[in-house]
Protein backbone atom coordinates (compact mmCIF):
# COMPACT_ATOMS: atom_id res chain seq x y z
CA UNK A 1 0.00 0.00 0.00
CA UNK A 2 1.44 3.43 -0.64
CA UNK A 3 1.70 5.96 1.18
CA UNK A 4 0.54 9.53 0.77
CA UNK A 5 3.56 11.88 1.60
CA UNK A 6 2.90 15.16 3.19
CA UNK A 7 3.72 17.98 1.88
CA UNK A 8 4.40 21.40 3.92
CA UNK A 9 2.69 23.69 1.53
CA UNK A 10 -0.99 21.65 0.69
CA UNK A 11 -3.38 23.64 2.69
CA UNK A 12 -7.52 24.23 1.48
CA UNK A 13 -7.89 27.46 0.15
CA UNK A 14 -11.76 28.67 -0.85
CA UNK A 15 -11.90 31.68 -2.72
CA UNK A 16 -14.74 34.01 -1.16
CA UNK A 17 -14.70 36.78 -3.89
CA UNK A 18 -17.47 34.94 -5.68
CA UNK A 19 -19.42 34.79 -2.76
CA UNK A 20 -18.58 38.56 -2.15
CA UNK A 21 -19.81 39.30 -5.43
CA UNK A 22 -23.41 37.70 -5.20
CA UNK A 23 -24.00 39.66 -1.57
CA UNK A 24 -23.16 42.93 -3.02
CA UNK A 25 -26.08 42.14 -6.13
CA UNK A 26 -28.17 40.59 -3.76
CA UNK A 27 -27.62 43.78 -1.22
CA UNK A 28 -28.01 46.09 -4.41
CA UNK A 29 -30.95 44.23 -5.67
CA UNK A 30 -33.17 44.60 -2.36
CA UNK A 31 -31.96 48.26 -1.96
CA UNK A 32 -33.17 48.87 -5.67
CA UNK A 33 -36.78 47.15 -4.71
CA UNK A 34 -37.14 48.05 -1.94
CA UNK A 35 -40.22 50.51 -1.28
CA UNK A 36 -40.31 53.28 1.54
CA UNK A 37 -43.40 54.07 2.75
CA UNK A 38 -44.37 58.25 4.15
CA UNK A 39 -46.03 57.03 7.25
CA UNK A 40 -47.75 59.58 8.91
CA UNK A 41 -48.29 60.61 12.05
CA UNK A 42 -51.02 61.96 14.91
CA UNK A 43 -50.49 65.24 16.08
CA UNK A 44 -51.10 64.94 19.99
CA UNK A 45 -50.65 68.42 20.97
CA UNK A 46 -53.16 69.85 22.91
CA UNK A 47 -54.78 73.31 21.68
CA UNK A 48 -54.26 76.33 23.97
CA UNK A 49 -56.94 76.83 26.19
CA UNK A 50 -59.68 79.30 25.39
CA UNK A 51 -59.28 83.00 26.97
CA UNK A 52 -61.56 83.16 29.77
CA UNK A 53 -63.53 86.67 28.03
CA UNK A 54 -64.06 84.34 25.27
CA UNK A 55 -67.36 82.82 27.37
CA UNK A 56 -70.53 82.20 25.67
CA UNK A 57 -72.90 84.84 27.49
CA UNK A 58 -75.64 81.88 26.45
CA UNK A 59 -74.90 78.90 26.70
CA UNK A 60 -77.18 76.30 24.32
CA UNK A 61 -79.90 74.47 26.90
CA UNK A 62 -79.32 71.13 27.45
CA UNK A 63 -82.54 68.24 27.63
CA UNK A 64 -81.12 65.20 29.47
CA UNK A 65 -82.17 61.63 29.92
CA UNK A 66 -81.75 59.55 32.53
CA UNK A 67 -81.82 55.87 32.88
CA UNK A 68 -80.85 54.57 36.42
CA UNK A 69 -79.79 51.07 37.73
CA UNK A 70 -83.13 49.81 38.14
CA UNK A 71 -83.77 51.02 33.98
CA UNK A 72 -85.93 53.56 34.96
CA UNK A 73 -86.34 56.56 31.82
CA UNK A 74 -86.55 59.72 33.07
CA UNK A 75 -86.53 63.55 30.58
CA UNK A 76 -85.58 66.38 32.89
CA UNK A 77 -86.27 64.79 36.03
CA UNK A 78 -89.65 63.54 34.88
CA UNK A 79 -90.39 59.63 34.63
CA UNK A 80 -90.85 58.73 31.22
CA UNK A 81 -91.93 55.16 29.85
CA UNK A 82 -88.81 54.47 27.77
CA UNK A 83 -90.45 53.71 24.50
CA UNK A 84 -92.15 57.11 24.53
CA UNK A 85 -88.26 59.09 25.63
CA UNK A 86 -87.77 60.60 21.75
CA UNK A 87 -91.55 61.91 21.80
CA UNK A 88 -90.81 63.34 25.00
CA UNK A 89 -87.83 65.06 23.39
CA UNK A 90 -89.00 66.42 20.68
CA UNK A 91 -91.98 68.33 23.00
CA UNK A 92 -89.35 69.67 25.03
CA UNK A 93 -87.50 71.06 21.89
CA UNK A 94 -90.20 72.47 20.57
CA UNK A 95 -90.15 75.00 24.13
CA UNK A 96 -85.64 74.78 23.78
CA UNK A 97 -84.93 74.69 20.12
CA UNK A 98 -81.24 74.27 19.51
CA UNK A 99 -80.75 71.89 22.82
CA UNK A 100 -78.38 69.64 22.96
CA UNK A 101 -79.67 66.04 23.97
CA UNK A 102 -77.66 64.24 26.33
CA UNK A 103 -78.12 60.72 27.32
CA UNK A 104 -77.00 59.67 30.63
CA UNK A 105 -77.01 55.87 31.24
CA UNK A 106 -76.32 54.11 34.56
CA UNK A 107 -73.63 51.62 33.96
CA UNK A 108 -75.75 48.78 35.49
CA UNK A 109 -78.16 49.64 33.43
CA UNK A 110 -79.16 47.31 30.48
CA UNK A 111 -77.18 47.67 27.09
CA UNK A 112 -80.05 46.94 24.90
CA UNK A 113 -82.23 50.10 26.45
CA UNK A 114 -78.77 52.19 25.67
CA UNK A 115 -78.69 51.17 22.01
CA UNK A 116 -82.72 51.41 21.78
CA UNK A 117 -82.80 55.09 23.14
CA UNK A 118 -80.04 56.03 20.83
CA UNK A 119 -81.32 54.52 17.57
CA UNK A 120 -84.96 56.09 18.48
CA UNK A 121 -83.18 59.13 18.80
CA UNK A 122 -81.36 59.04 15.76
CA UNK A 123 -84.54 57.87 14.13
CA UNK A 124 -86.19 60.60 14.96
CA UNK A 125 -83.23 62.80 13.87
CA UNK A 126 -81.84 63.92 16.75
CA UNK A 127 -77.82 63.89 17.27
CA UNK A 128 -77.46 62.82 21.07
CA UNK A 129 -74.17 62.35 23.44
CA UNK A 130 -73.87 59.45 25.59
CA UNK A 131 -72.69 59.76 29.31
CA UNK A 132 -72.08 56.23 31.12
CA UNK A 133 -72.86 57.38 35.00
CA UNK A 134 -71.38 55.19 37.80
CA UNK A 135 -71.88 54.90 41.37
Amino acid sequence: MKRRKKFENDEAAVDMTPMLDIVFIMLIFFIVTATFLDERGIDLTQPPPPPDDDMQPNPKPAITIYVDKRNVCAVDNRQTECDRVSLAVERLLADKPGANVILRVHAQAKHDLLVALKDGLDDSGLRSKIEIVRG
